[in-house]
């Protein structure tokens, strides 16, 4: 029983971080857009990155696909180190680069283990 409430408070800690990202694009895009315009990031896909955070943390959150919701997010944890974090000689960049990385493979742990501590197919 531990281990279930544990599961389910895992995933929504980290599925909150997603949706509440996703839901603040919506409510103020533009110092989003403006990131992603100093890193050449075209401002197109600010609504992808809006269904994946929120659809993705929906997924990860209600158990529903949280394996691929998790592996999704995982790779864009990954792709935002690389894209927006690279300054690593700036101690904040580098922190948050390897916060991405980290949140990334946490993702990649739950996705490679879903349902077994809980007990739930995935």
């Amino acid at each position: 029983m531990v281990w279930i409430a544990a599961n389910w408070a895992g995933r929504a800690l980290v599925a909150l971080l997603f949706i509440l990202a996703g839901v603040a694009k919506i409510l103020g895009p533009k110092p989003f857009l403006d990131h992603m315009a100093q890193h050449r990031v075209p401002a197109f896909l600010l609504p992808a990155v809006i269904a994946l955070e929120i659809g993705a943390g929906l997924s990860v959150l209600s158990g529903f696909q949280a394996r691929w919701g998790a592996l999704a997010l995982a790779g864009f944890c990954v792709a935002t180190a690389f894209v927006f974090h690279l300054d690593l000689g700036d101690k904040a960049e580098r922190t948050l680069f390897l916060k991405d990385l980290a949140i990334g493979g946490g993702l990649l742990i739950l996705a490679a283990s879903y349902g077994r501590a809980a007990g739930v197919a995935g």
